[in-house]
């Protein structure tokens, strides 16, 4: 059984968010969704998420997409995640492009595609 594991906060859960899982998803057979607590959000400097974590794993596990969902809570915890849940692949969105190329040492990096025209932050600057 291949494994994928993907983080992200998840707020405001849109299309693009949906697409990511959807592909991660096909990457495998069983797909980890990591999404991050409101304290290691707040501590990354992402101080205007709207969704506290319990609405962002319900609208996460909502999608169907993700087999387990986890909580990301600290720097360095996806080195740990890899190796406890024994991990093949680890899928995260093209705009983090290079930055976890580190964790090649412990399994498959792939970078998705964003979808076009589509970001959170567009989202909320819509809203206000």
């Amino acid at each position: 059984m291949r494994k994928v594991i993907t983080y992200g906060t998840y707020d405001l859960l849109h299309e693009g968010h949906i697409n990511l899982l959807r592909r991660a998803k096909e990457l495998g057979d069983y797909l980890i969704v990591g999404v991050t607590s409101d304290s290691f959000d707040k501590d990354r400097g992402k101080l205007n998420v709207r969704n506290n974590v319990l609405e962002r794993v319900a609208a996460v596990r909502k999608t169907g997409y993700a087999d387990e969902i986890i909580i990301e809570d600290y720097v360095g915890q996806k080195i740990d995640d890899i190796q406890r849940y024994d991990i093949d692949i680890f899928a995260i969105g093209s705009d983090w492009e290079g930055k976890f190329d580190y964790l090649s040492e412990y399994c498959e990096v792939v970078y998705l595609d964003r979808t076009e025209g589509i970001s959170t932050t567009k989202i909320k600057t819509d809203l206000q």
